[in-house]
Protein backbone atom coordinates (compact mmCIF):
# COMPACT_ATOMS: atom_id res chain seq x y z
CA UNK A 1 0.00 0.00 0.00
CA UNK A 2 1.41 3.50 -1.50
CA UNK A 3 1.54 6.41 1.17
CA UNK A 4 -1.42 7.94 -1.28
CA UNK A 5 -3.48 4.44 -0.64
CA UNK A 6 -3.05 5.12 3.06
CA UNK A 7 -4.18 8.49 3.09
CA UNK A 8 -7.13 7.99 0.42
CA UNK A 9 -8.19 4.66 3.19
CA UNK A 10 -8.13 6.82 6.30
CA UNK A 11 -10.13 9.84 4.62
CA UNK A 12 -12.70 7.11 4.02
CA UNK A 13 -12.62 5.97 7.25
CA UNK A 14 -16.08 5.46 8.55
CA UNK A 15 -15.23 7.95 11.39
CA UNK A 16 -14.10 10.80 9.70
CA UNK A 17 -16.88 10.40 7.27
CA UNK A 18 -19.11 10.88 10.37
CA UNK A 19 -16.90 13.48 11.22
CA UNK A 20 -17.82 15.49 8.29
CA UNK A 21 -21.31 14.96 8.18
CA UNK A 22 -21.79 15.80 12.09
CA UNK A 23 -20.89 19.32 13.37
CA UNK A 24 -21.65 18.44 16.33
CA UNK A 25 -20.11 15.07 16.38
CA UNK A 26 -16.91 16.95 15.10
CA UNK A 27 -16.93 19.62 18.35
CA UNK A 28 -17.53 16.46 20.53
CA UNK A 29 -14.34 14.81 19.35
CA UNK A 30 -12.52 18.01 19.49
CA UNK A 31 -13.67 19.13 22.63
CA UNK A 32 -12.26 16.10 23.84
CA UNK A 33 -9.32 16.25 22.13
CA UNK A 34 -8.68 19.24 24.04
CA UNK A 35 -9.61 17.65 27.77
CA UNK A 36 -6.52 15.01 26.70
CA UNK A 37 -4.48 17.47 25.79
CA UNK A 38 -4.77 19.48 29.29
CA UNK A 39 -4.63 16.08 30.99
CA UNK A 40 -1.22 15.32 29.52
CA UNK A 41 -0.14 18.81 29.67
CA UNK A 42 -1.49 19.25 33.18
CA UNK A 43 0.12 16.27 34.53
CA UNK A 44 3.91 16.29 32.90
CA UNK A 45 4.62 20.08 32.93
CA UNK A 46 3.81 20.38 37.26
CA UNK A 47 6.32 16.78 37.02
CA UNK A 48 8.96 18.72 35.26
CA UNK A 49 9.05 21.42 37.05
CA UNK A 50 9.29 19.39 40.40
CA UNK A 51 11.78 17.91 38.89
CA UNK A 52 14.10 20.89 38.12
CA UNK A 53 13.41 21.99 41.48
CA UNK A 54 11.55 25.23 40.37
CA UNK A 55 8.39 24.23 42.26
CA UNK A 56 7.40 22.35 45.53
CA UNK A 57 8.80 20.20 47.67
CA UNK A 58 6.58 16.78 47.68
CA UNK A 59 8.35 13.83 47.56
CA UNK A 60 9.51 13.16 43.74
CA UNK A 61 8.67 9.12 44.50
CA UNK A 62 5.26 9.71 45.37
CA UNK A 63 3.98 12.42 43.12
CA UNK A 64 6.68 11.00 39.85
CA UNK A 65 4.22 7.64 39.36
CA UNK A 66 0.74 9.33 39.97
CA UNK A 67 1.45 12.22 37.43
CA UNK A 68 3.36 10.33 34.64
CA UNK A 69 0.09 7.59 34.52
CA UNK A 70 -2.37 10.82 34.06
CA UNK A 71 -0.03 11.98 31.45
CA UNK A 72 0.22 8.36 29.73
CA UNK A 73 -4.27 8.54 30.33
CA UNK A 74 -4.25 12.26 28.57
CA UNK A 75 -1.75 10.94 26.12
CA UNK A 76 -3.65 7.71 24.62
CA UNK A 77 -6.70 9.92 24.82
CA UNK A 78 -5.37 12.97 22.55
CA UNK A 79 -3.57 10.35 20.14
CA UNK A 80 -7.06 8.59 19.41
CA UNK A 81 -9.26 11.45 19.39
CA UNK A 82 -6.41 13.37 17.09
CA UNK A 83 -6.53 10.11 14.91
CA UNK A 84 -10.25 10.44 14.54
CA UNK A 85 -10.04 14.06 13.78
CA UNK A 86 -7.06 13.63 11.30
CA UNK A 87 -9.13 11.14 9.46
CA UNK A 88 -11.23 14.32 8.65
CA UNK A 89 -8.68 15.54 6.21
CA UNK A 90 -5.81 13.54 6.04
CA UNK A 91 -4.33 14.96 3.28
CA UNK A 92 -4.61 18.71 3.97
CA UNK A 93 -2.98 18.16 7.55
CA UNK A 94 -0.44 16.17 5.71
CA UNK A 95 0.64 19.50 3.55
CA UNK A 96 0.81 21.43 7.10
CA UNK A 97 3.86 22.13 8.29
CA UNK A 98 2.56 23.00 11.65
CA UNK A 99 0.94 19.52 11.45
CA UNK A 100 4.14 17.87 10.57
CA UNK A 101 6.01 20.14 13.60
CA UNK A 102 3.58 18.76 16.44
CA UNK A 103 3.85 15.13 14.85
CA UNK A 104 7.56 15.81 15.87
CA UNK A 105 7.42 17.12 18.94
CA UNK A 106 4.69 14.37 20.09
CA UNK A 107 7.19 11.46 18.75
CA UNK A 108 10.15 12.90 20.30
CA UNK A 109 8.07 13.61 23.67
CA UNK A 110 6.59 9.70 23.96
CA UNK A 111 10.52 8.93 23.32
CA UNK A 112 12.01 10.98 25.92
CA UNK A 113 9.35 9.58 28.30
CA UNK A 114 9.92 6.09 27.35
CA UNK A 115 13.89 6.43 27.98
CA UNK A 116 12.37 7.50 31.38
CA UNK A 117 9.93 4.74 31.97
CA UNK A 118 12.84 1.95 30.70
CA UNK A 119 15.75 3.58 32.65
CA UNK A 120 13.46 3.27 35.83
CA UNK A 121 13.11 6.85 36.66
CA UNK A 122 12.18 6.68 39.52
CA UNK A 123 13.68 4.50 41.46
CA UNK A 124 17.43 5.23 40.18
CA UNK A 125 17.05 8.51 39.37
CA UNK A 126 16.06 9.63 42.90
CA UNK A 127 18.81 8.74 45.43
CA UNK A 128 18.27 9.88 49.14
CA UNK A 129 15.90 12.59 48.09
CA UNK A 130 18.37 13.86 45.12
CA UNK A 131 16.94 13.88 41.77
CA UNK A 132 19.74 12.95 39.35
CA UNK A 133 21.23 15.40 36.69
CA UNK A 134 20.28 12.77 33.97
CA UNK A 135 16.45 13.07 35.37
CA UNK A 136 16.77 16.88 35.31
CA UNK A 137 17.80 17.40 31.82
CA UNK A 138 15.24 14.68 30.32
CA UNK A 139 12.66 17.03 32.84
CA UNK A 140 14.20 20.07 30.64
CA UNK A 141 13.59 18.20 27.35
CA UNK A 142 9.76 17.05 27.95
CA UNK A 143 8.64 20.71 28.88
CA UNK A 144 10.28 22.32 25.68
CA UNK A 145 9.20 19.12 23.84
CA UNK A 146 5.58 19.11 25.09
CA UNK A 147 4.97 23.09 24.88
CA UNK A 148 6.53 22.79 21.17
CA UNK A 149 3.91 20.22 20.86
CA UNK A 150 1.09 22.40 22.24
CA UNK A 151 2.42 25.38 20.44
CA UNK A 152 2.21 23.50 16.85
CA UNK A 153 -1.25 22.34 17.23
CA UNK A 154 -2.52 25.53 17.99
CA UNK A 155 -0.16 26.26 14.54
CA UNK A 156 -2.31 24.23 12.82
CA UNK A 157 -5.10 26.80 12.37
CA UNK A 158 -3.15 29.61 11.13
CA UNK A 159 -1.08 27.75 8.28
CA UNK A 160 -2.02 25.88 5.20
Amino acid sequence: MSAADLVDWIAGWPVGAALRRSALLYLLVNAAHILAIGLLIGAILPLDLRLLGLVGHAPVAVLGPFLARAAVIGLILAVVTGLCLFSVRPSAYLANPAFLTKLAFLTLGTLNALSVRMSRGWSIAIVGGAIAQRLRVQALASFILWLGALLAGRWIGFVG
